[in-house]
């Protein structure tokens, strides 16, 4: 019989060991790279400082950010809820309040502080990068953990309540350690101020869990109540008419909340950059709201996997429960408030982005350093173009985000556990190995001339594979009933406007004869999703009636 410590051990171990796998293998080829393949002298021509710190930095981030999700059972719970997300099975287990709370949180604390001796020691060793600090910046991931492990097993008296503690508190938290950098504090005072952080947070995750092991969970919803329960009810009934709309309410409450929820909790950390930024040196204002407006399509590729599940409270059942099985709607009508869903959130999170951006660069005073190259760039094009090259890539973002949310929900809703982990590993590994591959390929004239004399051949190819997947699926589709022909007539209909209006976009956009316009169509149909999002009811027909 396992002791507790290996019994927690083993599960965090078994379910997350492909993720562990990748990062090591990850850091084996970058610290094999310098030695075996590149030339003395090779380091700084092929990757420059930035090109060393995005390989760095951007599987560590994602690492980070997994670490999260995985050690606080983000990805086993409803964040938005008012009961703990600490998962209900472990409170059955006979060990002490202390040892739930106390074991998730010395394994995550230990991952953490690994994660970043390892990233620190790899960069000193490998790239001779030594100015990195190894005690303070572990400690603050630790003590980020570890807070945020204690706010979501937390139960809380409304929904939503866990969100806007979490922020305020972590942000909080990140605002002193902004201060800390910015005034130059040496590391014995961040030592000071983050290693007593780790034991509260400790003392109030065991308060936390013992209140949710006993079931404690407050309700404060009747304070904010101003109709008798019986009206809301009865409102409600007659606001779900059908049982489409039913099943959109059903799954906005599942999932809807994820990506607004994520996106909510990174924006202040990111957007606290403004205020070291310098209005006379605004190269660290660009790269921030880069990386702000980046966030949701990269949060949104993370929280598809948690969408496409048709049971989000249990991790294990890729399966479909029978009370989704059972409902009185087609496969296609479950996909279309799937469709919806993702549609709602992705506007919420970027209503949260479009919002706290204006809100950060007016505290920050950085809105200078914004407008007058802006103002340049307006007098140079003119302010049509201007207006439409702004709403074009805003509508790219918000489409890439949707695009993200819908483009894997034909295999998740296969429920085979094998297809599932075999796609995640898939893009887990394109994820870490693009940026050397990149950095390689721009590097090497030769592949880089190669690979563009072949660009038209290898659009054309894609193109012809992306259209044949789609042809087949429609025929899977038609023969078996899963979608009416009108559908299918109206969906092919939609997305060549959809094709035709991209492609008119680029031609005004990019008029120039240097771009042929053959390239411009076969990017236009390659970017609007059609085979994929096509093939999910047939996915989940597959999965509902196995």
């Amino acid at each position: 019989m396992r002791s507790p410590a290996a019994a927690f051990a083993w599960e965090l171990r078994h379910r997350h060991q492909w993720a562990l796998i990748a990062l090591v293998a990850y850091l084996f080829v970058l610290a094999m790279l310098k030695p075996l393949i590149l030339k003395p002298g090779q380091v700084g021509s092929l990757f420059p400082p930035d090109g060393m710190a995005g390989l760095l930095i951007a599987p560590f981030m994602l690492t980070f950010l997994y670490f999260v999700a995985v050690f606080s059972f983000g990805l086993a719970g409803d964040l938005a809820a008012r009961q703990s997300i600490y998962p209900i099975r472990m409170f059955a287990r006979p060990v002490t309040t202390a040892a739930l709370a106390g074991w998730p949180m010395l394994y995550g604390t230990a991952a953490m502080t690994s994660l970043w001796l390892m990233m620190a020691l790899f960069a000193r060793w490998s790239w001779g990068i030594i100015d990195l600090p190894l005690i303070w910046p572990a400690l603050l991931a630790a003590a980020f953990l570890a807070w945020m492990q204690a706010l979501a097993w937390m139960p809380y008296g409304l929904p939503g309540l866990r969100l806007i503690v979490a922020v305020l508190w972590l942000a909080s938290l990140d605002a002193v350690i902004m201060l800390a950098l910015h005034f130059k504090a040496p590391e014995p005072v961040m030592v000071a101020f983050l290693a007593p952080q780790l034991p509260l947070a400790y003392v109030a995750a065991c308060v936390v869990v013992a209140r949710a092991r006993r079931g404690d969970v407050p309700d404060w919803r009747g304070i904010f109540v101003r109709q008798q329960i019986v009206g809301v009810q009865a409102n409600r009934r007659d606001s779900l008419l059908s049982p489409a709309r039913a099943q959109v309410w059903f799954e906005w409450r599942q999932h809807g909340l994820s990506l607004p929820v994520w996106v909510g909790i990174l924006l202040p950390f990111e957007l606290a950059l403004l205020f070291l930024a310098d209005t006379n040196a605004p190269s660290l204002v660009y790269y921030t709201l880069l990386v702000v407006l980046l966030t949701p399509p990269l949060i949104a590729a993370f929280v598809a996997a948690t969408v496409s599940k048709s049971n989000p409270q249990v991790r294990d059942a890729y399966g479909m429960t029978p009370f989704i099985a059972t409902r009185p709607l087609t496969s296609a009508a479950l996909v279309a408030a799937k469709l919806r869903m993702t549609l709602r959130s992705t506007l919420a999170a970027w209503l949260l982005v479009l919002v706290a951006i204006p809100l950060a660069l007016t505290l920050s005073g950085t809105w200078p350093a914004v407008i007058e190259p802006a103002s340049r760039g307006i007098d140079a094009i003119g302010t049509p173009r201007a207006i439409v090259i702004a709403m074009l890539l805003f509508s790219g973002l918000l489409a890439s985000t949707w695009k993200q949310l819908v483009q894997g929900l034909y295999i998740g809703l296969t429920g085979r556990a094998w297809l599932i982990k075999a796609n995640a590993a898939l893009l887990l590994a394109i994820l870490i190995l693009i940026g050397p591959l990149a950095d390689w390929i721009v590097a090497n004239r030769f592949v880089l001339v190669t690979l563009w004399d072949a660009l038209p051949w290898i659009l054309a190819g894609l193109m012809c594979f992306k259209l044949s997947a789609a042809a087949w699926v429609a025929a899977r589709l038609y023969h078996g009933r899963l979608v009416s022909d009108r559908t299918l007539v109206t969906g092919a209909a939609v997305w060549l406007a959809a094709v035709v209006a991209l492609r008119a976009l680029l031609v005004w956009f990019i008029d120039t004869p240097a771009v042929a316009s053959y390239y411009l169509t076969l990017v236009a149909i390659l970017a609007i999703p059609l085979a994929r999002v096509s093939a999910t009811p047939l996915a989940l027909a597959w999965n509902r009636h196995r």
